[in-house]
């Protein structure tokens, strides 16, 4: 369960905003994001987002790793340009970032040297953010239960279309 909910997160992460959002709407009120590529630094979720997408396409099949990345010029590939991980490090700093599309982020809080940044989820479901609260994912855990009860009813589509990750020494498999 635990690969299979990085790669949920990667997915709305490397999906373009509108898309992502349809996502995030459904798990988080807030997205935090790190970047050091305005400091003049590496090592930020820019440099690692190619990451989330390698683990959400190993999920999500529509996800295709190779193409999301940056160019030896620092240039998004059209995939990359179009995510919220990119836009949400870039918006307001990077002249060609496409920012986010009405209604769906808010920036909250950039720090003064722009390293945390933080946006408020406009139109979070207020069904799904109750479903939360109410403990589903621990009592599927506690009961034994697959943990796709732990996610609201709404992103149910969403997680229709997630082939599990079978890793090849997963000793947690029955022999």
């Amino acid at each position: 369960w635990n690969h299979e909910h990085i790669a949920l997160l990667g997915k709305s992460l490397v999906s373009p905003t509108g898309a992502a959002h349809q996502i995030v709407r459904h798990l988080a009120d807030y997205v935090l994001v790190w970047s050091t590529r305005f400091g003049g630094h590496g090592g930020d979720d820019i440099a690692k987002s190619p990451h989330m997408a390698r683990i959400g396409g190993s999920v999500y099949k529509e996800i295709n790793p190779e193409e999301f990345y940056m160019d030896q010029k620092q240039k998004p590939s059209d995939m990359m340009a179009k995510s919220l991980i990119y836009n949400a490090v870039s918006y307001r700093l990077d002249p060609n970032a496409m920012g986010f599309e009405e209604g769906t982020f808010e920036e909250a809080y950039t720090t003064t040297h722009r390293m945390v940044r933080i946006y408020k989820v406009l139109d979070v479901d207020e069904d799904s953010k109750a479903y939360g609260k109410e403990g589903h994912g621990y009592q599927a855990w506690l009961a034994g239960r697959p943990l796709e009860s732990a996610y609201p009813p709404a992103l149910q589509k969403v997680l229709a279309g997630k082939q599990d990750f079978a890793q090849l020494e997963d000793f947690n498999r029955n022999a």
